[in-house]
């Protein structure tokens, strides 16, 4: 199988030292499959940019791939979110992945306290202030965001994002790739054409996936669940299952008209590996 045309991999911030040491060998290791860019998320809770920062310029230094970290909105300022945007511009950044963020523990509602309190919001700041300088990638849920009222209200929001000038989606991670294609297809109904990119999860536990899932609002289908947590004590099986799992996942997107897949990879190379294998994707010479 040939790459997808838009394949990426999604890193975090490193929160030991221990953790910031190996994140240089894991940006060397992916580059070599050559992704159309890195991600970096942004710290959960409102925690500033700092590592996000840091993180993109790990990347720039060890394989001068592109990099999008992701901005968060919420609680923030414009004047804030603008030194952020002119922070990356200077570094040279040309791709932003735009979010809401997370929401205080306190809020009672889909708003939050800010200048802005969506993510549609921080699209049209983006392009406001640097025109189409920055490619901007929004957030899609196939099987809806966990604080939304309804799909109707989710969808809703998501349709607002791309008008207000996103370049493309990558969607949260699911299990049930008929969610995907459903959401693709009900996006061309709504006029929206932009590639929607599946985001893709390698399962290498059960604890963690579970945790995922749940924290995201994903179906973790219970078949898959029950297998997992039957295979809990045997790592080599659960992962060998769960790789399994995965690569069925992705082979029925890519069959489907996919336009790409994009890895999280919790930073660590050997389970995007063993997915890029058992798809025989391509690796430029």
């Amino acid at each position: 199988m040939s790459s997808p045309s838009n394949f990426s991999f999604e890193l975090a911030p490193p929160r030991t030292p221990e953790a910031a040491a190996k994140l240089p060998g894991v940006v060397s290791q992916l580059a070599l499959l050559g992704p159309k860019f890195f991600s970096v998320t942004h710290g959960a809770g409102g925690s500033n940019q700092d590592g996000t920062y840091e993180t993109l310029l790990t990347v720039v230094e060890h394989c001068g791939i592109e990099v999008a970290p992701h901005l968060t909105c919420v609680g923030s300022t414009r004047a804030n979110i603008a030194a952020h945007l002119q922070r990356y511009r200077d570094a040279g950044v040309k791709r932003i992945v735009a979010l809401r963020g997370d929401l205080p523990a306190t809020a009672m509602s889909a708003s939050a306290p800010g200048e802005f309190h969506y993510a549609n919001e921080l699209v049209s700041f983006i392009r406001e202030t640097h025109g189409d300088h920055f490619l901007i990638e929004v957030a899609a849920y196939p099987e809806m965001h966990p604080q939304a009222e309804n799909p109707t209200v989710d969808f809703e929001n998501f349709c607002r994002k791309v008008k207000a000038g996103a370049d493309s989606a990558i969607t949260q991670l699911f299990y049930n790739a008929d969610s995907y294609f459903h959401f693709v297809d009900r996006s061309v109904k709504a006029g929206v054409t932009v590639p929607i990119i599946p985001g893709i999860m390698p399962i290498t536990g059960f604890a963690n996936i579970t945790r995922f899932c749940g924290g995201c609002g994903a179906d973790l289908p219970r078949w898959i669940k029950l297998r997992l947590e039957e295979l809990e004590n045997d790592k080599a099986a659960l992962q060998d299952f769960g790789t399994e799992v995965v690569t069925r996942l992705c082979e029925t997107l890519l069959r489907g008209g996919a336009p790409g897949l994009h890895f999280y990879t919790i930073n660590q190379v050997a389970p995007t590996m063993r997915l890029w294998k058992n798809l025989s994707l391509s690796v430029p010479a």
